[in-house]
This record gives C-alpha cells, sequence and structure tokens, in this order.
C-alpha cells in the first residue's frame, strides 16, 4: 500500500512538470504527432523519463534522445539546417553562444570549486557559522547573495565546495537540492545573476523591472532554506573542529579574479565564460591549477550540453497568452526545458510582467536536478543528486516554496504587464511593413 501510494505520489509529480510542457507539443506542425502531439514533445519527454530511470547513465539517455530528435528534424523537416540552428543567419541567432558559455562556465566553475577548496577557507568556515541548523540555513542565504551578482554556477559550486568541508562530506540531497535553488533565488531579480535575466536585459528590459523578483525569492529562501537546513542538521550537524591548515591566498586571489573578470565579460561581451578562462590561464603562472578537475566534470558537462540543445530543437512556435498562469505554469516547464529558449520565446511575444516572470523561469528549475545549469553543475560535485526519484522526494520543499513564493509575490507586486520595451525595433518593423506593403500595391498595379 505504501509502495502504491509512493508511485501515485511520483505520478502526480510527474504530470505537474510534464503537462504543461507537452502541452506546447500541440497543434500543427511539420512533425508526425501522436495523439495530437508532435513526436518531438514525445522524445524529449521519454529522454526525462529516461534519466530519471537511469540516472547513472544520464549522459548516454540524452545523447540517445539528441540522436532521435536531430534524426526526427531531418527526415520531416525539409527546411531544418543543422548549420543554421547552431550558427544561425540574418533571421535566426543560433545556439552555439548559448552552448560555448556553458560549456566554458561547466568546465571553468569546477576548477574554482577546487581552488576555493583548496584554499583551506571552507575549513574555516564553521567558527563564524551559527551553530545548529541555522548554520546552514546561514549558508544558503550566503549563497543566494552571492549569486546575486554572479552567475548562478559560481555560486552553487562555491556553497557546493563550502557544505563539502563544513558537513564532513556528508550532505543530505534535501541540501543539495536547496543549494541549487538558493543560487537560482539570489539570481532571479538579478540581470547579471542569472543567464535568463541578461537576456531580458539585453533585450532592453529595464534592470529594475526583474528585481520584483526578489519578493518571491525570498518568501521561497525562508521557506526551503529553513527546512532544507533542519533537515541537514539532522543527517549531520556542523562539527565545530579546530583547523590548523593556513590560508592560501593564492587562492583566493585566482578565485576573486575568477569573479570580477566573470562579471566584466559577462556585462560587456555577454560571455562570462571569457572571463573564467582568463583568469584561470592567468592564475595558472603562480598556482597549481587543478585540472584534473575538467575530466571529472565531463560527464555531466556533455549531458547538460545534449539536454540544452535537445531543448532549443523543440518546436515551441507558440505560448499561450501572456498571463500570471502562464508564468506560474512555465515554472514548473522550465524544470524539465531549457529555460533559455523558454526566455527567448517569451521576449518575442511581450505583455509579461518581467519580474514575475523571472522568478518563475529562474527559480522554477531548481525543482528537477537538470532544470538549471547550476544544478547540472553541483550534481557532477555530489552524483547521488541526479536520481530525479531521490531529488524531488528529499527536495520536495523546493516545490511548495516556489508555489508559496510566486503566489506572495503576485499579491504583493501585483500582475503588471511592462510596456513594450523594443520600441525601436517595432517602429523598424513597422516602417519595412508599410515599405513591403507599398512594392506589393506598385506589383498590382
Amino acid at each position: 500500500m505504501k509502495t502504491n501510494f509512493k508511485y501515485f505520489t511520483f505520478a502526480i509529480i510527474g504530470a505537474l512538470f510534464l503537462l504543461p510542457a507537452m502541452s506546447f507539443g500541440i497543434g500543427i506542425g511539420t512533425s508526425p504527432a501522436v495523439a495530437g502531439i508532435k513526436i518531438d514533445f514525445i522524445i524529449f519527454a521519454l529522454t526525462l523519463v529516461g534519466v530519471a530511470l537511469f540516472h547513472k547513465h544520464t549522459m548516454y539517455v540524452a545523447l540517445i534522445g539528441l540522436a532521435l530528435e536531430l534524426t526526427t528534424k531531418i527526415v520531416f523537416n525539409a527546411d531544418f539546417s543543422l548549420v543554421t540552428h547552431v550558427f544561425g543567419n540574418q533571421f535566426h541567432e543560433g545556439e552555439w553562444r548559448t552552448l560555448l558559455n556553458l560549456l566554458g562556465l561547466l568546465f571553468g566553475f569546477s576548477i574554482l570549486a577546487k581552488l576555493f577548496e583548496d584554499s583551506g577557507v571552507p575549513g574555516h568556515l564553521p567558527r563564524y557559522l551559527p551553530s545548529g541548523w541555522l548554520g546552514g540555513f546561514v549558508l544558503l542565504i550566503l549563497i543566494a547573495v552571492i549569486s546575486s551578482f554572479l552567475d548562478n554556477i559560481a555560486a552553487a559550486m562555491i556553497g557546493g565546495a563550502v557544505a563539502f568541508i563544513v558537513y564532513k562530506q556528508k550532505v543530505h540531497i534535501g541540501f543539495v537540492a536547496a543549494i541549487i535553488a538558493a543560487s537560482n533565488a539570489g539570481g532571479a531579480g538579478s540581470v547579471v545573476g542569472d543567464t535568463t535575466t541578461t537576456l531580458m536585459w539585453i533585450d532592453g528590459v529595464n534592470a529594475l523591472w526583474v528585481t520584483k523578483a526578489f519578493i518571491g525569492s525570498v518568501v521561497a529562501l525562508s521557506i526551503f532554506g529553513v527546512l532544507a537546513a533542519r533537515q541537514q542538521h539532522k543527517f549531520q550537524p556542523i562539527l565545530k573542529e579546530d583547523v590548523a591548515a593556513k590560508i592560501q591566498w593564492n587562492n583566493i586571489l585566482v578565485v576573486v579574479l575568477i569573479l570580477i573578470l566573470t562579471i566584466v565579460t559577462n556585462w560587456a561581451f555577454d560571455f562570462p565564460a571569457l572571463g573564467v578562462w582568463i583568469a584561470i590561464l592567468i592564475g595558472a603562472l603562480f598556482v597549481k591549477t587543478p585540472w584534473k578537475e575538467i575530466p571529472n566534470a565531463l560527464q555531466g558537462t556533455i549531458f547538460l550540453m545534449a539536454l540544452v540543445f535537445t531543448a532549443s530543437l523543440m518546436p515551441v512556435n507558440d505560448l499561450p497568452t501572456a498571463s500570471w498562469p502562464t508564468a506560474f505554469s512555465l515554472g514548473f516547464v522550465s524544470a524539465v526545458f531549457d529555460n533559455i529558449p523558454l526566455t527567448k520565446l517569451c521576449l518575442v511575444q511581450g505583455g509579461y510582467d518581467w519580474g514575475i516572470l523571472s522568478f518563475a523561469v529562474g527559480f522554477g528549475g531548481s525543482m528537477i536536478w537538470f532544470g538549471s545549469s547550476a544544478g547540472v553543475a553541483l550534481t557532477n560535485m555530489y552524483p547521488e543528486g541526479r536520481s530525479v526519484f531521490a531529488y524531488i522526494k528529499a527536495g520536495w520543499h523546493i516545490t511548495l516554496a516556489y508555489i508559496i513564493g510566486f503566489m506572495v509575490m503576485l499579491a504583493i507586486g501585483q500582475w503588471n504587464p511592462h510596456p513594450s520595451h523594443k520600441k525601436v525595433f517595432d517602429t523598424v518593423k513597422e516602417h519595412a511593413t508599410k515599405v513591403l506593403q507599398n512594392e506589393h500595391t506598385v506589383i498590382e498595379k
């Protein structure tokens, strides 16, 4: 009876995530459909189910899913071009920047986390963190703060390195989920803290508009943070021990340099990975660089790259009308789809309250470990977190925090769609339409 209830619960939770995503696959398209749902979405759903069931072989499952999706595109869509999809053309930006940036960040931040771990600082932190479960809660707050001005991958990796030390390598899966959620919560209201919010900023969204997301983030953090900290304290408390290791200031200098150049290149070139690797190469001149972390992170990186690329191939041509229920459902969708193309689609559509949407697509990915790049990066360090069942079971408080945080944010801030942030583009588009209409009239005459 208990087992039946367990599977029933997972079926309900699975429907909560997959049904909004699968609804985008209903409609007319170039691909064949089964029961009205495009085969592209069925393949992607089966890939996610495979990831859930075979979490020890996630890389191979993702690669098989990508191969099937590419085959479907090539066979049924005569207009599809893999080269154009990756490198773009005058009408399509291409996915190369996102993929290359992600590749550089995942490998780079694995090195950063090891440098920070070897610096000796994490071993000294128990002295300054409060005793009991409050210490874990304070650690999650610090991760959220770091993520507000730095990429959430770095914040999650730094937080994971600290937790690895202060909890003597015994970190509960629920706390791993909380670290991921804290990094995403901190970045949700900052245009330099998350790729999705940075996309909004580059696209012309006012940086102040997305700060409303901090309302949802604070509420969510106060819920999952307390529950996860108590969970971790019961599993393994912070141990106050004297640490003899000296702080390696050269390591700290490289870590700071990585953080600074990441912010600079993120702001200047929308390419934070460039700053990460410039700093790593400079640091290699006076610090022993842990290059062995790259092969350690290889499988997780390939997995995420394959999953993100597969998500970018989804024929999501339309979204429901921009509204708070749509934004709310996109939070669950972002837990199974890559939130970057979803955000791009919303920017094209317009009509959203960008603060509410940024919380939904930013924090929503925390509900499943592969729903955000921070989650994939951190599960390289904690591979036991790759079990979807174990992650959702132990990190149930993340989903609860998302629902409550969203509703409180909506009640306080209200749903206020922002005016068009693409006035120049709209003007050019209108002018081009008029020119085409005039040319068409001349041709008819």
